[in-house]
């Protein structure tokens, strides 16, 4: 789902994509479909550093989400990721979970321990979450920011609007804490074209009535 907008939001500003995935699939020649499995280390190395003929990546997206959860899985997909990244000189953006941000009302407590934002039947989901975010900090030489959407993230209109933060969850007057797929990919998009300093950020759907 994520992976998608960002590629056609990518697209729609002009770069050339290369679309890594174990069924890759599409026409447009600005997309060069790449069939790669991210649990073997040397496909993706040699997928980024230029393969495929399109040259060394400038920059990757990681948008890998398990369900039902897979921890493990997770983890080892993001360090294969950011070891080839950071090999070949690569940033990489990481399309986390809302789980591994604090809470807004208890910065003590994290998204995915507090039940308000996280059913339990959603728990593992949000904890594999909290464990890649776990896994970017404790790898060393890497050049990665993780961006964890809000608690609410679906298909729905690119407004090219939102709202960022850091590492607490964003909510706004109403409470509720959502944005499209669309406009996260803005963001992604966004971040890579003009980078911040923070390691952890988060968006969501701007709310004129959200306090700044």
């Amino acid at each position: 789902m994520v992976g998608g907008r960002v590629t056609s939001e990518a697209r729609a500003r002009g770069h050339r994509v290369l679309a890594l995935s174990r069924t890759p699939t599409g026409e447009d020649p600005g997309v060069t479909p790449v069939a790669v499995d991210v649990t073997d280390a040397a496909a993706v190395r040699e997928a980024l550093a230029g393969s495929a003929g399109s040259g060394v990546a400038d920059a990757v997206v990681l948008a890998v989400r398990t369900f039902p959860a897979d921890q493990e899985f997770l983890v080892g997909a993001t360090r294969t990721v950011l070891d080839a990244a950071a090999r070949l000189g690569i940033r990489v953006l990481v399309v986390g979970g809302a789980g591994a941000l604090r809470s807004p009302d208890d910065r003590e407590l994290l998204v995915a321990e507090n039940p308000v934002y996280v059913p339990a039947e959603h728990r593992a989901v949000a904890v594999a979450g909290v464990a890649q975010l776990r896994a970017c900090q404790a790898h060393a030489g890497a050049d990665w920011v993780c961006l964890s959407p809000p608690a609410l993230l679906e298909p729905g209109e690119r407004t090219g609007r939102y709202r960022r933060g850091t590492d607490t969850l964003l909510t706004g007057a109403d409470g509720r804490s959502s944005i499209s797929v669309e406009d996260l990919a803005v963001a992604v998009l966004d971040e890579l074209e003009s980078p911040g300093r923070d390691r952890h950020i988060t968006v969501a759907h701007e709310d004129a009535y959200a306090p700044a």
